[in-house]
Parts: structure tokens; sequence; C-alpha cells
């Protein structure tokens, strides 16, 4: 039992929380004055209609009592939206002027439709309103929670997963773009439709645009630099990874690791990095151990050998090491190894 105390006062020391009651108009002010940021992760996620957006509107109107907003506060004052993007837009979209609309792209100020409590409502914009229902509506209190940036990021990424709970939900890499945006973050993004490197990483329609693709840029780094100090959680290992680099990373020699590689490898795998018998997609582990592989592999050739690249790539030893249960530091370290001694001409 000690144990178990010990280890709950622990975690909680790592949590910092404020709490705030903040007006309707104040919240459209900060958030249009970039004191709280939607983040674009966050923008694309709003899909309430003009019905649910009315009836959130009708809620705040009669004083229903709504779910509170939750923020990540960071070092510069700012803050940063969690859980609440359709509450919060929805308030933008009626309050908002047309400048902060047509930034988050939102469009036309909403009018409120369909309502029954408030039925006479209906066909009002916000500026249509009596003076005096504006001025009502606009001091509704609305509450907010705030993680502090005092917090550990660990915890931060693990509130993001925890109120992430939108109708859209994140990807762990959407999270780490919320959580560590700046230059290594575009950098990401900038590798992740690099021309060389779609041709070779194949992915369903769907998982283009949620963040795999920065992901994987992510892991070719995380896993070329760090392999050896891999534990056992791949998200902890990213998180940190990338948290670091944010800080501190080579950006001219990463540009020129992931050129060299990514074009030595369009020429050995003309279809890709893919399974001979699922060439519509790149399984996560099998790119992790190419690619990977044959970064460790140019850092002691001048090429690549790639003579029968595509056997071994099917190989039932590689499968071994690239399905099922096998991310532990030994099954992680010996798939990529083995992809580097085979592009190194070893073992074949």
């Amino acid at each position: 039992m000690p144990d178990l105390i010990a280890q709950l006062d622990e975690q909680k020391r790592k949590v910092d929380f404020d709490s705030f009651d903040i007006t309707v108009k104040e919240l459209v002010a900060m958030v249009n004055e970039s004191l709280i940021d939607i983040a674009p992760e966050y923008q694309r996620q709003f899909r309430w209609g003009p019905e649910n957006q009315s009836t959130f509107i009708e809620s705040v109107l009669l004083g229903i009592p709504i779910p509170s907003l939750f923020m990540a506060a960071n070092a510069d004052g700012t803050w940063e939206l969690i859980d609440g993007v359709q509450r919060l837009s929805t308030l933008v979209h009626f309050v908002g002027d047309e400048k902060l609309r047509k930034r988050l792209g939102m469009g036309e100020a909403l009018m409120i439709t369909e309502l029954t409590k408030l039925s006479e409502f209906n066909g009002c914009t916000f500026e249509r309103l009596p003076r005096s229902v504006q001025l009502q509506f606009s001091l509704k209190p609305v509450k907010v929670t705030t993680i502090s940036d005092k917090s550990d990021l660990q915890v931060r990424f693990d509130l993001f997963e925890r109120l992430n709970t939108g109708g859209v939900l994140l990807t762990a890499q959407e999270i780490r773009a919320c959580l560590y945006r700046g230059e290594f973050s575009d950098f990401l993004r900038e590798l992740s439709i690099d021309r060389t490197f779609k041709r070779l990483v194949r992915l369903p329609k769907e998982r283009e645009s949620d963040g795999t693709r920065e992901e994987l840029v992510l892991r070719f780094f995380a896993f070329y630099y760090r392999y050896k100090q891999f534990e056992h959680s791949v998200v902890e290992f990213l998180n940190g990874y990338m948290a670091d680099a944010s800080k501190q990373f080579d950006y001219r020699a990463g540009r020129a690791l992931f050129s060299r590689v990514f074009s030595a490898l369009e020429s050995a795998l003309p279809h890709g990095i893919v399974r001979e018998r699922v060439k519509s997609r790149t399984p996560v582990n099998l790119f992790e151990a190419v690619a990977v592989g044959a970064a460790l592999a140019l850092d002691v050739s001048e090429s690549l050998k790639v003579r029968g690249v595509e056997k071994w790539m099917n190989s039932d030893e590689l499968k071994s090491l690239t399905t099922g249960a096998t991310n532990s530091r030994a099954m992680v370290r010996s798939r990529l190894e083995y992809c580097r001694d085979r592009f190194l001409g070893k073992n074949a």
C-alpha cells in the first residue's frame, strides 16, 4: 500500500491545473487576439452543423451548464485548446466578426435555426438580436480549465488523449503537432510530402491526412538516432524524441540524410516499401526496418547492396521481426540491424 500511495502522489505532482470563469465576449476576444489558439489540427474537426450549433447557443442563452473547456497553457502565456473545439468554434461562429470568421474558415455568421424552446430566435444572427440579449449572451460565463505549462509534457500528451473527445479524434502525431509546434514539426510536415517519400510509402486514403506520414518521418529520425535507447513504449519514445528535437536538431544534416536514404530506396524498390502480397500499403514496422536499416548501412557504405532486396524483404525471418508483438528493444534492434546487414551485402 505505501507504494500505491507514493505512486499516486508522484503522478499528481506532475499535474498543475487552474480553473476560470470567462465570459463569452472575453473568450472570443482571446481567440481574436491569438491568446487562445485553435490549432489547425483541431480546426479541421469543426463538424457541428447549424442545428447542433444553434442548440448549443440555446443552451448558453438559457443558462444550462455546459462542460468545461480544457486548455493547455504555454510558457508565453497563451493557451491552446485541448477539448471543446465544437463549443468554442460555435461561440466564435456566432459572436466573432467577419475577419475572425474568415481567418478560421467559418464563412458567414451563424444563423440560428430549428430551435423549439426559443423558436422566436430562429433566423437570427448575433447582430440581429436585441442589444439587451446580445449583452446578456456576451456576459455569460464559461468554465475553463487550464493545465499549467509547469506540467510534465508526457502528462500533457496523456491529457490530450484523454480529453480529445470530439467527433473526429486526433491521432498521436496530430497531438504531438499541437504540443510541439515549431520548426521541427514544420520540418516533419515538409518531408512527409516529399515526392520520393510518397512514392515509397503507400498508405490507405484515410491515412493520408491524419498525421501518419509525419509520424513515419518522425520514426525514421527517432529510431535512426536512438534505436539503442528504445525501451518498450513507441508513443513515449517518439514523444521524448520529438520534445528534444524541437529544442535542438541539425536540419541541414537531417534533410541530407533523408534525401540520400529515400533516393537510394526509390531505385531499389520501384514498388515501394510493401510486402509482396500487400502492395497497397506500407506496414509501419517494415518501413521502420527498411528505412532505418538503409540509413545505418549508408553510414558505412557509399551505396546499398540491393540485389535480391524484395526477396529478403518478404523472408520469414524479417516477417518474424516485423509482425506480432515486436516492440521490445531486442526486436527493434534485430529488425533494424537485419536490414542494415542485408543492405551491406552480409548474410546474403
